[in-house]
């Protein structure tokens, strides 16, 4: 079967791809960047596709051609940094619907949350659900998934944050009590059931809740993901939930993810869904695994202990490289030029006035940590601090070589400078 699948670079859209191509289906991944997908799936067709801006079904009907089914898994936690939440999670999938319609594609499998009701009431939440909605009210043969917390060998988003809080030394923190339950399912599962459903008819017309045999509470996640790693147990340490609101508003302004109000507002909603495990297993045909047992499956390696410790160091490298850009751009500015009578010395043997390039360079400095916090290009960035510390390194080893006699002083201290962007430009880049 040649299905469109959209999500196709995200976490449960690239296991989708693998799966459904290992079953023998004909896959057409629906990407932002053809090019650059391609690299890692050569024997896939890729096509070009933006959710952000493709929200008319005339957009769609070419892409559709000799497409057999449609599954779309595209999805961003908030909206912001180029990401429209209302045109990625609805305007565009309702387009693609339309679009499925016209051209005579009756199975279509959406692959919405568990949490995507009114009640829960966040963007993301409301969002989901009225695409959901409107393929309900279509006359074709679609089928809803709602899933809870899907897990696997990798992660992404809530998951590795699970790891990430199961990763920390000496305490594992938890939100309020640690009460929030899930009903985890395994991305193997997921693909399983959604192999079923596009290579049937029986689940046409049905909305399922893809859940785990057993609810966990969010204790018990951290607990379990704590000795995959292998790490020894410490004790819990309960966050009260004002303070969380209040983390969750700050980590907002740094871009969300996992640790945003959103992901808050979702988890206080609940991950457990309506119907029962039993129910899900008794209408797909099948038993999910339990958590234990596929943690056990794939014990837990090196590049796991790594992402588990790392993942908290990401944002705190961010958070100390924009404290020193904007440090810098301040000395500039307010330091005596006694402060640095060695590189005014060395500027003017040039007959460069130091003071107005001091200016110049605090302007910079600004700039970079400006866009530092706006998450902004990421790679770009990286190769701008790199070239500026590396710059400024190279001129005033050549200009005054005895600044390096200084200790920690105004060339030592680039070396792990430069390290500490070198590391920082590799975590941020997720994929």
């Amino acid at each position: 079967m040649r299905i469109l699948l959209t999500g196709a670079n995200g976490f449960i859209g690239g296991q989708l791809l693998a799966g459904l191509q290992a079953r023998g289906h004909e896959m057409v991944a629906a990407v932002r960047d053809p090019a650059a997908f391609r690299r890692k799936w050569p024997d896939v067709e890729a096509l070009a596709a933006d959710f952000n801006r493709d929200v008319s079904p005339e957009v769609w009907r070419s892409r559709l051609a000799g497409v057999e089914a449609v599954v779309n898994c595209a999805g961003v936690l908030h909206g912001g940094r180029g990401q429209d939440i209302e045109a990625i999670h609805a305007t565009a999938p309702i387009a693609l619907f339309e679009a499925c319609l016209a051209a005579g594609i009756r199975r279509v499998v959406q692959v919405s949350a568990i949490s995507a009701d009114d009640e829960a009431g966040t963007e993301y939440a409301l969002t989901k659900k009225r695409a959901d909605d409107h393929l309900r009210s279509l006359p074709l043969d679609w089928t809803v998934l709602r899933p809870s917390l899907v897990y696997g060998e990798g992660s992404y988003g809530g998951t590795s944050a699970l790891r990430g809080l199961a990763g920390l030394p000496g305490f594992s923190p938890l939100v309020g009590d640690g009460s929030a339950s899930f009903r985890p399912i395994h991305i193997d599962d997921l693909v399983e059931t959604v192999a079923r459903i596009v290579e049937g008819d029986r689940f046409a017309r049905q909305t399922l809740e893809p859940v785990g045999p057993e609810a966990v509470t969010l204790r018990d996640l951290v607990a379990k993901y704590r000795a995959w790693l292998g790490f020894a147990p410490v004790p819990a340490l309960a966050i009260p939930m004002p303070v969380m609101r209040l983390a969750a508003r700050i980590a907002d302004l740094a871009g969300g993810g996992p640790l945003g109000r959103a992901s808050l507002r979702q988890l206080e909603f609940g991950n457990v869904g309506r119907e029962s495990a039993t129910t899900f297993a008794d209408r797909i045909g099948f038993t999910p695994r339990r958590m234990d047992d596929m943690l056990a499956r794939r014990p837990a390696q090196t590049q796991d202990l790594w992402h588990a410790r790392l993942y908290f160091l990401r944002p705190l490298m961010r958070t100390v490289l924009t404290l020193l850009w904007l440090g810098s751009a301040f000395a500039g500015v307010l330091a005596p030029v006694a402060s640095y009578a060695t590189v005014d010395a060395a500027f003017s043997s040039l007959g460069l006035p130091s003071r107005p390039l001091a200016l110049a360079f605090s302007i910079v400095d600004l700039l970079i940590a400006v866009a530092l916090l706006l998450r902004w290009r990421p790679r770009w960035m990286a190769a701008i601090q790199l070239a500026v510390v590396g710059g400024y390194t190279v001129l005033l080893t050549v200009l005054a070589p005895g600044l390096w006699l200084e200790p920690f002083g105004a060339l030592l201290k680039n070396l792990p400078i430069l390290a500490l962007i070198g590391v920082w430009a590799v975590l941020e880049e997720e994929r």
